[in-house]
């Protein structure tokens, strides 16, 4: 699979992602910078092992063009987006790969303050295999040694005191580890900390908390210590998950809804929005609270994206990607979204579980994923929106979700896997039983034919 991908540069170090080709996506990201007219940039890289060689062939790339470049370190991916906001940049570069094993890393892009994804991407690909770069005298390098110092600063200015909050915080041996926990204490709430040593194997889990296995220790901790609320982040902190003090986990659209009922009380008609994996209750409840609810095709990118279209104060994915306009820059930030969630219930003084107790109760899958071929997965959509829209009302902005009297499913392409991701919702089990077998039966059909 081609390493440049619909929402950022990723693939395993040293298969496709070496060294020379690093130095080449830093040379074809410096020459879109220069040819928009910018003149400096900021860089920063999450703690994977692979981290520091790719760190020095981007740079020379980057350098390469003229560009002068504003390293920040090592940081979490929020940290780099603050830098656009926060520092005379014109852009900038975060090596990561997220969620992924430690044997991946990549870039995510950033032109002026917005992320390069879809056709973007796709320009810088074809850039490099033409070695289409502007060369100058090297820009100069500056190494900003305390910048995580201005970020916390950021929070202790923005946030009032959570004393009295006890947090299990997992950071699972990623980026976050660097300066959340340290966020979290300063601002009085009382942490404990799960996996917050730096290391670049992630020895005890995978940092990715939309894998149920992945939050087992962060349950039990919060159980054990009688923590307030239990939060961990993926492998650049840029997705947050979360479970209540009883060690229930909070859906990525259950989430975005709490955040939104806030939101709702000072900005009664605020536009919040979500993506086609979110559940109607998302929908509803904050449609029945005065907002207006907006369905978004999935995607980090793709969401800032609508935000910035739409004037949104609130975007969230199930993924955990969750994005504040309100009192915020609009971009996502685990951290931050952590702090927002503990400033609500130092606020109300309500167990967090306490929120989602009214709401109406449904039954759904998690995400489950069909392997497909990228060559046939966009028609295999196709094909089953075709078939479905004849007998069913369905909504076709990201894949096809198809309303049935009491439920829906959904059958969309992964925009990041050679794969389907489908997701059931219903009234009740009997109903979601229903619902998934029809679709499936039908999938399977198609998916035999091709």
């Amino acid at each position: 699979m081609s390493i440049f991908r619909e929402y950022d540069i990723r693939g395993v170090y040293g298969d496709g992602l070496t060294e020379p080709m690093a130095s080449a996506i830093g040379a074809a990201f410096g020459t879109l910078v220069v040819r928009a007219g910018g003149s400096t940039v900021s860089l920063g890289r999450d703690v994977r092992l692979s981290g520091p060689a790719l760190h020095k062939a981007l740079l020379s790339g980057i350098l390469s063009t003229g560009l002068d470049v504003l390293d920040i370190g090592l940081c979490p991916t929020p940290a780099l987006y603050f830098s656009l906001f926060h520092k005379r940049v014109d852009g900038g570069v975060m090596i990561t790969a997220s969620h992924n094993p430690s044997r991946y890393n990549g870039f995510k892009l950033s032109l002026g303050r917005h992320s390069l994804f879809g056709d973007d991407i796709q320009q810088i690909q074809a850039m490099v295999a033409r070695e289409d770069f502007i060369r100058r005298p090297p820009g100069r390098h500056h190494l900003e040694k305390d910048f995580l110092t201005d970020y916390l600063n950021y929070f202790t200015t923005h946030f009032k005191s959570f004393h009295g909050k006890k947090v299990v915080m997992d950071c699972g041996n990623a980026a976050g580890a660097l300066i959340a926990p340290k966020i979290f204490e300063r601002l009085g709430c009382e942490v404990v900390p799960l996996y917050c040593e730096p290391d670049g194997r992630f020895p005890n889990h995978h940092p990715d908390p939309t894998v149920a296995e992945n939050m087992a220790d962060l349950i039990a901790h919060v159980r054990s210590f009688g923590a307030d609320a239990g939060i961990a982040f993926d492998g650049d902190a840029d997705r947050l998950g979360v479970v209540d003090e009883t060690g229930t986990i909070i859906g990525g659209d259950m989430l975005t809804l709490f955040f939104a009922i806030d939101i709702l009380l000072s900005h009664p008609e605020a536009k919040i929005l979500s993506e086609v994996k979110a559940s109607d209750i998302f929908y509803d409840e904050v449609s029945r609270r005065g907002g207006q609810a907006i369905m978004s095709k999935t995607g980090h990118s793709l969401m800032k994206a609508k935000m910035r279209e739409t004037g949104a104060l609130l975007a969230g994915e199930m993924s955990g990607h969750l994005f504040f306009a309100d009192r915020h820059f609009g971009y996502d930030d685990a951290i931050y979204a952590g702090c927002r969630l503990l400033e609500i219930l130092s606020r109300s003084h309500k167990p967090l579980s306490s929120y989602f107790k009214a709401l109406p109760k449904r039954v759904s899958t998690p995400e489950i994923r069909v392997d497909c071929s990228d060559t046939h997965k966009f028609k295999v959509v196709e094909r089953c929106r075709d078939h479905f829209s004849k007998q069913f009302k369905t909504i076709d902005i990201d894949g096809v979700r198809i309303l049935f009297d009491g439920g829906w499913g959904l059958i969309r392409a992964s925009n990041t896997q050679p794969a389907l991701v489908l997701r059931f919702e219903a009234d009740t089990p009997d109903l979601l039983d229903m619902i998934e077998k029809s679709i499936r039966t039908f999938l399977n059909q198609v998916m035999y034919t091709l």
